[in-house]
């Protein structure tokens, strides 16, 4: 970085809290900037880098520095997560993210507070980090603007500040002036994404916008809007931005606590013979989801009840569901849970977390767009936090209006802390105010399906209008968009036409707004609600309406017709017609009024400019124009049919692979159930909940265990081991994840080799225990005999009158001293301990004269028995006669067995 910027730079290391850092010395040789170590009150100033003490904790407020002692009981430290929370919250848009090399995930829940706050995200890129831990975690969480390797850094910051969006030169507020770039911009993302972001709240579209133009280094919003319409990827990345929203497990502790004491143990005990429906609404990557369903396992087990909880989590970002469905979170999670919660539901992956599978199958994600798509029906809770915040006033009360339908009588919502119901308190009653906990009253109503129609310049502007077909509110009935359009066109056409008028849409020819009095030309029939202008008019008007209509629509032309006879009261009647196409508002639907003259009961020459209807005519054509539409369904009913072939190929391929696939895991069982069963060895394999997956039939001696018994939990297992619980054993090696190994007996006598182990599902990951017994009864008989007969064996050495002397042959061919008993030593006088490993003729020097050492190479070799009587032997140390007895032992080892005769031995020198 150049020594001048707008920039002040804080550097958030992991610093070991045991040594001295010497970053302050090292960074200042590399950099003309001015290079300090934090201090408490420090105020941050452009053109300084600022550096974490060891020991503290980094926070900012208001632009200053302050610091935190660290704790040694806080558990796992995130210094980069505190800094980058509080500094997203102190400085929002002006605060950027830089997250470098380093191991572990810290950083990983700072990015979205960052991003939350529309603050910059800036990651090295994975390829370029020596520990590539953190960046991968930041890369994870999908908030990077930049992902670069750091000498590309400098350019790309100092581009962005620069941008007038950053620097304050313009106002984000001159975005939303510009009425026809947004809307291109918000008709662009509907056509990508499917979802229209007219209604979001104007400073969130406006702050999330600047940010990408910024990024993209445009400084026009509308040469923005048209890079979008060139540039698929960027409109995904704004899609991403718009709808970043925070989460984590357990947010607002106190409210999840007031959830957990006041809210859920009601709900469980309601539902004693059904299952408990809840709906998280927005639930982005899953904590909140997850979260709810802990608190639900914790609730049951704290009353000891059992019921079947089913969370609905819903989100209108399908790269959210897919993330939060695979459960997996960076370590950095760990500082927003107990240890208690971390270790039951969760496992630790390598560098992540995993919740437990107990915990996943509570969950069900689905992409789902809370605007727009069916409300889940018969909710006992429905949570929606923090996400009505981003949305306008109508869009709030369409959103509560849902949750009023799906939520059963006495039914919980749950919403953010600023955030509350409106004026929609006949629904709602306030359970707990301060954490927007409240109940619904069960009054019913109806859903409305009104669509939003944007009307005047920027978001905001809107009117209600009623939709093609199906429910019509009454607020809406008034068409007051329509009757504008009417009223105009009117000031021009009122001295030719008398008002019986009539407005169509294109889509279905349904009516929108009526004018006059209708008697004789239009009735509604009996049955469901129609619209279509067709089924509303009297039989002699249904084809020049159908026909004329579509040919204004068609060719923009206006038509006339004039003697349109229909039959009223008995009487004839005539009419004359004209249909004109009404001018068009942008974003608007194509319109078509028709007017409708009464000419008398008398035929009456056509006005200038029309035409005498020709019912004949306009018969053929309406014969022409539903032979036409008969091919169209025709030919599109064809296409169907084809795809729906294809399909079928399609899922007769993935068919046969899952047959394949399903005779692979039968054989893969097969070998399995055949390994268990003629193994012989007793194998009780048990899940991470400590329930019952699999055992073999050995298992049956040691445990009272039947097949029905799989997936009962191993605590109502009873067996017959004598001073061992493998219940705590097996809790000891799920929380350590170290094997153990023990010799248990039953108490019909059988003797086991125990073995305990971790269940592996990964490299260091385990998902269970599993439990070998191995009979090992006969063994430890064979092994207690043995053990007698060296006993016996020692003691007859140790008391027999004659001294033994064992000797083996080493490689270089001699004769060394092994072992020898308490006779020989008192015969030869000294301790064989200090001779241990010496040769024989070491041992014995004036043995060579008497041949002892062929005598013995030839016991070995042959086996057979050597006896040498009265041999008389004298040394300095030992004098007198002997009879030497040798013999083959296993192994080539020699005994030499010896007994003297009369003559006492010579005294050793006293230096000996």
């Amino acid at each position: 970085m150049p020594a001048r910027s707008n920039l002040a730079f804080i550097v958030v290391q992991h610093l070991s809290p045991d040594y001295k850092s010497l970053m302050v010395e090292l960074l200042s040789k590399r950099t003309e900037m001015k290079v300090n170590r934090a201090e408490d009150g420090m105020e941050v100033r452009p053109g300084n880098v600022y550096l974490i003490p060891p020991k503290k904790n980094l926070i900012i407020f208001h632009g200053k520095l302050l610091l935190k002692d660290r704790s040694d009981h806080e558990g796992i430290s995130l210094p980069i997560d505190i800094f980058l929370q509080l500094l997203a919250e102190d400085q929002g848009k002006r605060a950027i993210a830089i997250i470098l090399s380093g191991t572990g995930s810290d950083g990983a829940r700072g990015v979205w507070a960052i991003k939350e706050h529309n603050g910059m995200v800036m990651v090295q890129d994975e390829q370029t980090a020596k520990f590539d831990g953190m960046p991968r975690a930041a890369i994870s969480t999908g908030t990077a603007d930049f992902i670069l390797p750091p000498d590309r850094m400098p350019q790309e910051l100092l581009a962005y500040i620069a941008h007038p969006y950053i620097s304050g030169e313009k106002p984000a507020d001159a975005l939303l002036e510009d009425a026809d770039a947004l809307t291109r911009l918000f008709a662009e993302l509907r056509a990508k994404t499917k979802v229209d972001f007219t209604f979001y709240k104007p400073s969130t579209i406006s702050r999330r916008i600047e940010r990408r133009m910024s990024i993209n280094q445009i400084n026009n919003f509308d040469d923005y809007a048209r890079y979008l319409q060139h540039y698929p990827g960027e409109v995904m990345a704004l899609y991403r931005e718009l709808l970043i929203g925070a989460t984590s497990f357990f947010r607002d502790p106190e409210a999840m606590e007031e959830l957990r004491t006041l809210i859920l143990p009601g709900l469980v005990e309601r539902a004693q013979n059904r299952e408990v429906r809840c709906w998280v609404a927005g639930c982005s990557s899953g904590e909140e989801a997850y979260t709810l369903a802990i608190l639900f396992r914790e609730v049951m087990a704290e009353h000891k009840v059992s019921r079947d909880v089913k969370i609905f989590a819903t989100d209108i970002d399908r790269d959210a569901i897919l993330r939060a469905s695979n459960g997996i979170y960076p370590e950095s999670i760990a500082a927003d849970l107990t240890a208690k919660i971390l270790g039951k539901y969760f496992y630790h992956r390598e560098d992540s977390y995993q919740v437990t599978r107990t915990i996943r199958e509570m969950v069900v994600f689905a992409q789902h767009n809370l605007i727009n798509d069916p409300p889940f029906t018969n909710i006992d809770l429905a949570s929606c936090r923090n996400l009505l915040i981003y949305l306008q006033p109508v869009l709030q009360t369409k959103v509560l209006e849902m949750f009023n339908f799906s939520l059963n009588r006495k039914g919980c919502l749950f919403l953010g802390n600023s955030e509350t119901v409106g004026d929609l308190t006949d629904y709602f009653k306030p359970l707990h105010q301060r954490f927007r906990i409240y109940e619904s009253r069960g009054r019913n109503q109806s859903l409305r399906h009104d669509e939003l129609q944007v009307s005047g310049k920027g978001p905001g502007r809107y009117h209600f209008k009623r939709p093609a077909s199906g429910y019509r509110s009454g607020r809406d009935r008034d068409g007051d968009g329509e009757l504008a359009l009417l009223r105009q066109y009117l000031v021009v056409a009122v001295e030719r036409y008398l008002p019986l008028s009539v407005i169509v849409n294109e889509q279905q020819l349904e009516v929108v707004h009526i004018v006059g009095n209708t008697e004789g030309c239009f009735s509604v029939p009996s049955g469901p609600a129609e619209y279509n202008i067709t089924k509303l008019a009297a039989r002699e008007l249904a084809i020049p309406l159908a026909t004329g209509i579509q040919k204004v629509f068609r060719t923009g032309e206006e038509i006339s017709y004039s003697n349109v006879r229909i039959q009223h009261r008995g009487e004839k009647q005539s009419l004359r017609m004209h249909l004109t196409l009404l001018p068009q508002r942008k974003n608007q639907e194509p319109l078509v009024a028709v007017f409708l003259e009464d000419t008398g009961r008398e035929s009456s020459p056509p006005r200038e400019g029309a035409e005498v209807y020709d019912l004949n005519e306009d018969a053929q054509q309406r014969i022409r124009d539903l032979e036409q539409e008969l091919q169209f369904s025709q030919e599109n009913l064809q296409a169907t049919i084809e795809e729906l072939q294809a399909t079928n190929e399609e899922l007769y391929t993935v068919n046969a692979e899952h047959q394949k696939k399903i005779i692979e895991l039968t054989e893969l069982s097969n070998d399995v159930d055949n390994l268990m069963t003629s193994s012989g060895i007793g194998t009780l394999i048990i899940d991470e909940n400590l329930e019952i997956r699999k055992y073999s039939p050995e298992i049956a001696k040691i445990f009272n265990i039947l097949e029905k018994d799989i997936g009962r939990p191993f605590t109502h297992i009873s067996h017959r081991l004598a001073g061992f619980d493998p219940l705590a054993a097996a809790k000891q090696v799920q929380r350590t994840s170290e094997a153990l190994e023990v010799h248990v007996e039953t108490s019909d006598g059988r003797w086991y080799l125990t073995r305990i182990l971790p269940y592996h599902i990964g490299p260091e990951t385990y998902s269970g225990v599993v439990l070998t017994f191995v009979d090992i009864t006969e063994l430890r008989t064979v092994r207690n005999d043995l053990r007698r007969s060296e006993l016996v064996a020692q003691d007859i050495s140790e008391n027999i009158p004659v001294g033994l002397l064992v000797y083996r042959l080493d490689e270089s061919g001699c004769f060394v001293l092994e072992s020898g008993n308490p006779e020989a030593e008192r015969l030869v006088g000294f301790a064989v301990d200090d001779w241990l490993g010496s040769s024989f003729e070491d041992i014995w020097p004036a043995s060579e004269q008497h041949n002892f050492v062929d005598c013995f190479r030839k016991v070995v070799k042959t086996g057979e028995t050597c006896v040498l009587d009265r041999v008389s032997y004298q040394d300095e140390r030992l004098a007198g006669d002997f009879r030497v007895h040798a013999f083959r032992i296993p192994d080539d080892r020699l005994v030499v067995s010896f007994k003297k005769y009369g003559r006492q031995s010579m005294p050793a020198k006293q230096e000996e």
